[in-house]
């Protein structure tokens, strides 16, 4: 098989990754390697339609394909037909391989019927029968961060056609212009009347019910310890749902402070967090934004094997993250037990 499969012959490839904002992010380092190993290679991924904004921003990826489950009025179309309607947009795409990072069987069956010669996912769930290659992983066990599982089959794939993997991308993975960023950041300081010389320190206390997080206190009392050489001023960011955590974090912050809500789609909230000083939160997708964009994060993870530090690791320089989660000797999803005066200790020192 191996000898049959040439480079040449692979003008098209689909990912997979239709689930989650951050599970999308922290695929953008595996998309990087991809492009830049297949230069004249289309990459498409296939998203579900709310993280499809974020998904366009991404300069390694080519196109982007809206997930038709995920669009209005489509919850009653019957299972069956919806995969047979997604087998039919694959088919009109014509593609030489689809890379499955998350695998289901709607996806698995629609890649069978629309005859994609190559078909990789990882050896899990009884969709995999419908791939033609397929790798042992065991994502379960969360022994690696979630962006290296997402590596290694754009790796294998890779290695299919007898390609070396270009050499690793480093962060960011996703820019704006410095001009831009900067005039941006200008303009909400001066609507903010935030002084030029201020650090942004983001506080995002929302966690869109994707893991446990800190109390709003916890959060509170970690901005009012924190120490730096520089003025600060915390800006708490909310989107949808998330009001009532941010304006309770918000009263309790006894320094310059500004209360943000995102409410006009994820490129310009992405646009704001380019300019961040500093970005903390909980894992939460806006986390993996400003992991993606380079920008110094610490995050507050739990210790359940599904959600820990390393499975979510963000895409950020090593010396750009901070994670924090309970203690050894408590519950796993124990938030209250992190020594938020030490953590408070240790983002001064690396970041302020």
């Amino acid at each position: 098989m191996l000898a049959t499969i040439k480079t040449k012959n692979i003008k098209k490839v689909l990912i997979v990754r239709n689930d989650k904002l951050g599970d999308l992010l922290v695929s953008f380092s595996a998309f990087a390697t991809l492009k830049k190993s297949l230069p004249n290679t289309e990459i498409h991924v296939l998203v579900p339609q709310y993280t499809a904004p974020i998904a366009k921003l991404c300069k390694f990826i080519d196109h982007v394909i809206v997930d038709p489950r995920s669009l209005p009025h489509t919850s009653q179309i019957q299972p069956l037909r919806e995969t047979h309607r997604l087998s039919q947009l694959f088919r009109q795409q014509n593609y030489d391989a689809i890379i499955t990072l998350v695998s289901t069987l709607r996806v698995a069956v629609a890649a069978f019927l629309a005859g994609i010669p190559l078909r990789i996912a990882p050896a899990t769930k009884i969709g995999q029968i419908f791939y033609n290659h397929r790798i042992t992983q065991r994502r379960s066990r969360s022994e690696k961060p979630e962006h290296r599982y997402n590596q290694e089959l754009v790796e294998y794939f890779l290695s299919l056609l007898n390609t070396v993997p270009a050499q690793t991308v480093k962060p960011p993975y996703l820019e704006f212009a410095a001009d831009s960023t900067g005039q941006l950041k200008q303009r909400f300081m001066e609507m903010q009347h935030i002084p030029s010389d201020h650090l942004l320190v983001f506080i995002h206390p929302g966690s869109g019910g994707s893991a446990r997080n800190l109390s709003t206190q916890q959060f509170s009392q970690l901005a009012n310890s924190l120490q730096s050489t520089q003025p600060l001023s915390f800006i708490i960011s909310y989107g949808p749902g998330e009001q009532h955590a941010a304006k309770s974090v918000y009263a309790e912050i006894s320094h310059d402070k500004v209360l943000y809500e995102s409410k006009q789609g994820l490129e310009n909230f992405s646009q704001h967090l380019a300019f961040a000083d500093l970005f903390i939160s909980g894992s939460t997708g806006p986390l993996h934004i400003a992991g993606v964009l380079d920008r110094p994060t610490a995050a507050f993870y739990t210790r359940r094997r599904s959600a820990t530090a390393l499975r979510w690791q963000t895409l950020n320089s090593a010396n750009k993250r901070l994670a924090f989660c309970p203690a050894e000797d408590s519950a796993e999803e124990d938030m209250s037990t992190i020594d938020i005066a030490q953590a408070a200790k240790e983002i001064s020192r690396a970041f302020l």
